[in-house]
Parts: C-alpha cells; sequence; structure tokens
C-alpha cells in the first residue's frame, strides 16, 4: 500500500545525500571538532582562559590563523565517514520506509492512526538503518581520535592503523554506538516525519519545500540530539582514547558518575544543540531537497513529437 511520496531512483537518493554531505564537511568540521573535544573534556571549564585551551590544545597561545588551522585534524576521515554516512542514512532509509510501507503500513496505522502511523513507520525505518551505520565505524573512530587524540595516529595512515590495531580496536564501542543511533534515529526520521504530517500538512513528503525541509529538519535534529546525548558522551569518551586502553563503555559510566555526576552524561549538549544541531538540519533537509531535484533532473524527457 502506498503511502502518498512519490519514489525517487536509487541514483538520485545516492548523489542526493553525497552532496549533502559534502556540503555538510566543507561548513561544520571545525564545529564538530570543538563540540568532540568539549565532550572529551574531564575538567571543570569556568574561564575563557580554560576554554580556550579545552578547544585549541596545544595552539592555544599560537596566533590566531594557526588556532583555526587547528580544528581541522582529520579532515579525509571526516569526508570519507560523512559522505558514506549520510550516503547510507538519508540515501537508505527511505529504501527501508518502502519496504515496511509495502509490509506493515496496515499494522502502523491501525496502532497509532494515518498519521502517527506514517511517522511512527518513517522512524522505525531510521531506527532499522541506524543500526546498519555500525559497519562506518572504524571511519568514526579514526575521525574522533584525529580531533580529540592525535598522538594516537604516531604518523601512521589509515592502512597502517588497521593493520597494527585489528578490527576490534577499530570497532571499540560498538555496542554504544548501536545503542545510541537506534533512539537517535528513530527520533530524528519520525521528528522529520511528524512535523511534515502535523505542522506542514503534506501529503507528498518529498514535494516539500527547502523551508519546509529545514523547519521539519530541525524538529528532528533536535529530538534526535536530545535523546541521544548521553549514549553519545560515552560512545565519544570510548573512542577518543588510545587504541590499546581497555577502559569499558561501564566503567566509563561508573566513573562519570562518580566524578562528575549525573549532568555528566549532558555535556556538551548546550554547544552540540547549537553547532551539531544546525550541522544535522542542514545536511538532513539538503538531502532532502537535493534527491528529489536529481530525480527530476535524471527524469527521462518526455519525446517531442515534431
Amino acid at each position: 500500500m502506498s503511502s502518498g511520496d512519490k519514489k525517487q531512483s536509487g541514483l538520485a537518493r545516492v548523489l542526493g545525500s553525497a552532496s549533502a554531505g559534502v556540503c555538510e564537511i566543507g561548513v561544520f568540521h571545525p564545529i564538530d571538532t570543538i563540540t568532540k573535544r568539549m565532550m572529551s573534556n574531564q575538567t571543570r571549564v569556568t574561564t575563557a582562559s580554560k576554554l580556550n585551551q579545552v578547544i585549541f590544545r596545544d595552539m592555544a597561545e599560537a596566533p590566531i590563523g594557526k588556532r583555526l588551522l587547528s580544528l581541522y585534524p582529520g579532515l579525509g576521515y571526516a569526508a570519507c565517514y560523512k559522505i558514506l554516512q549520510r550516503v547510507y542514512k538519508y540515501g537508505g532509509q527511505p529504501f527501508v520506509k518502502e519496504y515496511l510501507t509495502s509490509n506493515y503500513k496496515e499494522n502502523f496505522d491501525n496502532m497509532f492512526g494515518t498519521h502517527t502511523g506514517k511517522a511512527m513507520l518513517s522512524a522505525t525505518a531510521g531506527s532499522i538503518i541506524g543500526i546498519g551505520e555500525v559497519f562506518l565505524l572504524p571511519l568514526d573512530v579514526m575521525k574522533i581520535k584525529s580531533q580529540t587524540n592525535p598522538e594516537a595516529f604516531k604518523g601512521r595512515g589509515f592502512l597502517k592503523i588497521m593493520q597494527d590495531e585489528g578490527l576490534n580496536n577499530l570497532y571499540k564501542g560498538w555496542g554504544w554506538t548501536v545503542a545510541r543511533n537506534i533512539p537517535g534515529s528513530f527520533a530524528l526520521f519520525g521528528g522529520n516525519t511528524f512535523a511534515k504530517e502535523y505542522i506542514f500538512h503534506l501529503k507528498d513528503h518529498n514535494s516539500a519545500s527547502m523551508a519546509q525541509n529545514f523547519g521539519a529538519s530541525i524538529c528532528g535534529a533536535c529530538a534526535s540530539l536530545i535523546v541521544s546525548a548521553p549514549l553519545d558522551v560515552v560512545k565519544t569518551r570510548i573512542q577518543n582514547k588510545n587504541f590499546d586502553s581497555q577502559e569499558t563503555g561501564w566503567t566509563i559510566v561508573k566513573n562519570m558518575m562518580k566524578q562528575e555526576g549525573v549532568t555528566s552524561f549532558f555535556k556538551g549538549l548546550t554547544p552540540k544543540l547549537l553547532t551539531t544541531g544546525p550541522k544535522l538540519v542542514f545536511s538532513f533537509a539538503m538531502a532532502q531537497t537535493l534527491i528529489p531535484a536529481f530525480d527530476r533532473a535524471l527524469a527521462p524527457k518526455p519525446k517531442r513529437n515534431d
């Protein structure tokens, strides 16, 4: 049974999602570095000088130009990871959603009602696609370590690190990543669809204007970041350790509770909402706008009858 949304081609989904990833990297990589460094910081930040040290590390006293350049570590890893992630997530979720729509739409409608059922179906498809995102974890690990713990690389390239460390170290924290992605992706796609249903009253969500896509993406992104924040902090702290660290996620949770308190699980949430939030909104809205645009551009032109 159809959901009412026009289907796009697979190529359009890949091109639109990849383009959104490229735009996101170009604009937001320095902001992402700042967020990751603040999330990894385990000390109190009470002065501007301390904040400067947390953000710029050993470049805290360098000229402003060098300080800004220091916010671009791991750009290659970030580009590979982000583009593949966006293609997989934004391009893949519609396929899962279409499968669920074809086979389970009536179940969702009967359980939640037509409009809420559509949002829940989209959210469930997001959760499923979020689980598979764990396969990209090695690139995410490389990106985060290069941003927060560059000495872990010691001049080694990706292939050398793969050989030296093995998959076990590169997939360290995979369970916490899955635990974060399930509610995070559920809220992202569910909140987005909910907004298109109840705020913009769209019958075909793929016909949304850019402004509507940005508005719906804000709802989804905020819900996603708030829901996934505690697990994201634990995941980041696992990944920013040296490769030989044996500290588990539960050990990190226990130490955070003991030494920093419950509020530590929401460290970096405010800057994340102010920085990662716009990044996620930007890429999600761009993907939702560009995918239909590529689909229209790639559609066969009708033959003219001369």
